[in-house]
């Protein structure tokens, strides 16, 4: 599967300005995004959602054929003049019986925002749209990601999650900086061998191990076969789930055909995920019976929601993410950058990797800047949807549209970060346009983890529990690399040379 994590961080992350990349972009502009304004037009939601069977079918192949997501949505917001309007996403017939791919595309920051109004919007069982992933992959029940916020369960999980969080946080830098010796050493080797090294493996690996022992409790280490198979096991049980969402890239129409006409059946991966759940059984024994005594989940729930927390939300995000970061590190439109984030590591922190911190980080503006940066283009859950949970007037910029309960919402992530509306230059990939004052407002209308920036997770929202981990630990992982090297050179998704701190 690491051949499909690669070919989804495919997309270039973007082409930087000719002005200083260090220098914010002017948002005077910005609009504010108030929930209802009062003097808009109400309009009719424009498009189509085709003839039964064949408008869904037509659909799905020009989003994963003929023209791909991104332009997809695009040529649909020209040919409605619109950024709210109907159509349907994969994945669709055949033999998706029961599955209804229409939706209401909200491709907009203002627009886009309605889908985190959790008194207007309800999350059950729509992570990856109207269809859901069989439970077989999850222990045969519902984790909290398919949870809405209404139910009893998210409650008790979403607080046991973010206790997780809360307690890791006095071994999280210590435990990432070990796993990364053995990363960058591995790299290091693979360069002086064969003068290159994907950065694929080396990279997973060091996110399993380290991952694995902050959330759960687990040192992958005490077995040989899940410290070296580990994160393959949990990349071939995410890829399965994931399958007929995804647009992979290999030759049509065997995609169409093979990965996207129906879904993968358990079975497939059932053994890996059992030698999975059996190591965090023996091994995570503390958090097991932490989330049995204070937060009254059984050990089922509790060893299933672990694996989910740990593969789908952290190993698989950070992989993207990650593989993202390197990428517009080595991006030849960001020229001089890794000097200036160097620069700003050694001035601020500088070389002592036992000065890292969480603290520490929050003083690197720039690599933050980086950070966020990145995920505006590359957010690693690329859609988001939310179900009407009630009749709802849903407003864009211009225009006020009716929704009916049970009408599903579909955002695009990717897109709705290029609204030029709120991010000048939005197509460019601009590393310092989160610094200073005005970068700072623009974290209002940064989404990428279920909600903006500047949100805090609670058992009342769908917030990711690590939304400020993921962020600062991104931030750590640059600040770690500039105090190892003075650059690094990165080639077609491979390292190719380090050059050693003077």
């Amino acid at each position: 599967m690491s051949a499909m994590m690669a070919s989804m961080m495919g997309a270039s992350p973007g082409t930087s300005s000719s002005s200083s990349s260090s220098s914010p972009p002017s948002i005077a502009s910005t609009p504010s995004i108030p929930s209802q304004p009062s003097s808009l037009p109400v309009r009719k939601i424009p498009g189509s959602y085709g003839w039964p069977l064949l408008g869904p079918i037509s659909d799905r192949l020009d989003y994963f054929w003929f023209q791909g997501p991104e332009t997809f949505f695009k040529k649909r917001i020209e040919k409605n003049k619109s950024t709210v309007f109907r159509t349907n996403v994969p994945p669709t017939f055949p033999f998706f019986v029961g599955v209804n791919p229409n939706v209401i595309a909200v491709l907009d920051v203002k627009s886009f925002s309605h889908l985190f109004d959790m008194e207007i919007v309800e999350k059950a069982n729509v992570l990856v749209g109207d269809w859901m992933p069989s439970t077989k992959y999850t222990g045969d029940m519902r984790v909290c990601a398919y949870l809405d916020t209404s139910e009893a369960k998210h409650t008790q999980l979403k607080k046991f999650s973010m206790d997780i969080l809360k307690r890791s946080s006095a071994i999280w830098v210590k435990t990432m900086v070990s796993k990364l010796d053995t990363m960058w050493a591995t790299i290091e080797s693979d360069i002086s061998k064969s003068g290159s090294s994907n950065i694929i493996p080396p990279l997973q690996q060091f996110l399993f191990n380290f991952l694995t022992i902050c959330i759960t409790g687990a040192d992958p280490s005490t077995s040989p076969e899940i410290s070296k198979a580990g994160f393959a096991l949990i990349d071939t049980w995410l890829g399965l789930q994931l399958l007929p969402t995804v647009k992979v890239g290999i030759l049509q129409p065997l995609e169409e055909i093979f990965l996207h006409s129906f879904q993968y059946p358990f079975w497939l991966v059932q053994g890996g995920y059992n030698k999975l759940v059996k190591f965090i059984e023996e091994e995570g024994t503390e958090v097991i019976q932490r989330g049995e005594k204070e937060f009254n989940l059984t050990a089922k729930e509790t060893v299933h929601n672990l694996l989910f927390m740990l593969g789908f939300n952290a190993f698989g995000g950070f992989s993207l993410f990650f593989l993202a970061l390197v990428n517009a590190l080595g991006d030849d439109q960001n020229p001089g950058i890794q000097e200036k984030l160097r620069n700003e590591v050694r001035e601020k922190i500088g070389t002592d990797s036992s000065k890292l911190s969480f603290e520490a980080i929050k003083e690197l503006e720039l690599v933050q800047s980086f950070a966020y940066e990145t995920l505006r283009l590359n957010p690693p859950v690329p859609l988001q949807y939310a179900r009407a949970r009630k009749d709802f007037k849903l407003t864009s910029y211009d225009s006020v549209y009716e929704i009916k309960k049970g009408e599903l919402l579909c955002g695009y992530q990717p897109l709705v970060m290029k609204d030029s509306k709120v991010f000048d230059n939005p197509e460019n990939f601009e590393p310092g346009r989160f610094t200073e004052e005005k970068g700072q407002e623009l974290l209002n209308y940064l989404f990428w983890s279920n909600g903006p920036q500047t949100g805090s997770p609670s058992e009342s929202n769908k917030q990711c529990a690590a939304k400020d981990y993921v962020t600062l630990t991104a931030s750590l992982f640059l600040a770690d690399m500039f105090q190892r090297y003075d650059s690094i050179t990165i080639s077609s998704g491979s390292i190719t040379a380090v050059k050693n701190a003077n």
